[in-house]
């Protein structure tokens, strides 16, 4: 049997729930011959035993100092950006894994980067202003054979937004190559929270909320701090459809 190892990186955040719902959802998805096996990731050597890696909600600027204390940033690069194996990035790790932020402390924020986006850190205020929504997300729809579409309840927290999609400006030979950013997921601002311009992609009134790029997808919202295992699930098939090749 091939197991498929996933890895939480265990910097600061929310990696206890994220492992919780992994081991709900691999039920789900697992077969006769695949099985999962899911670790915390705080070292170069483990996150090199992965196949694909989670990085968790929390705060994304503590995040970036300590992995840049261990010596993970570089690897987490690596990880992402060349050997393109799946990461998934919920609010903390959506920013870390864009190409560029707004909003960041003072002397800037070293970033993981893989997608082309630009998102502002904080969209809805501090952590009092915190809320839940619910969500349309039609990728989790569309797998739901039992015609079963409600919304997913979305769980925000200092959370960010993407401002604009596809913004690289390179003329590299391996960004023109890359896939467009896909929008998956947007919000319906309620009218306390109409506030600046419309991002690109999104409409005035909505904000973008989850993308996907190629091996990458990123969500501003905590699906970890639900019961609802139905992200986790969709991210484990995509997982399992992206190591394949390799493990056949």
């Amino acid at each position: 049997m091939a197991t498929v190892t996933i890895g939480v990186l265990a910097l600061q955040g929310g990696v206890a729930e994220h492992l919780s719902l992994l081991r709900r959802a691999a039920p789900q998805v697992s077969s006769d011959n695949r099985s999962f096996n899911f670790i915390e990731v705080r070292t170069a050597a483990e996150l090199s035993q992965c196949d694909a890696l989670i990085i968790p909600g929390g705060e994304s600027t503590t995040m970036s100092i300590v992995a840049q204390r261990l010596g993970l940033l570089e690897p987490l690069r690596e990880f992402v950006k060349v050997e393109q194996k799946p990461v998934w990035g919920t609010c903390a790790g959506l920013v870390l894994l864009a190409e560029e932020a707004s909003a960041v402390k003072k002397g800037g924020q070293e970033l993981i980067g893989g997608l082309d986006v630009k998102v502002i850190r904080n969209r809805y205020g501090t952590q009092i202003q915190s809320f839940t929504a619910d969500l349309r997300l039609p990728f989790l729809q569309s797998q739901n054979e039992g015609g079963d579409d409600k919304p997913f309840r979305g769980v925000f927290i200092r959370a960010p937004v993407v401002e604009a999609v596809n913004v690289s400006s390179s003329e590299k030979k391996e960004d023109a190559k890359k896939e467009p950013v896909e929008v998956v997921g947007v919000y319906q601002r309620q009218q306390t929270q109409q506030q600046g311009s419309a991002e690109e992609g999104g409409k005035p009134d909505e904000d973008i909320v989850a993308v996907r790029q190629g091996n990458v997808f990123g969500t501003s919202f905590h699906p970890e701090l639900t019961s609802d295992i139905r992200i986790h699930v969709w991210w484990l098939k995509q997982v399992l459809d992206a190591v394949k090749p390799v493990l056949n």
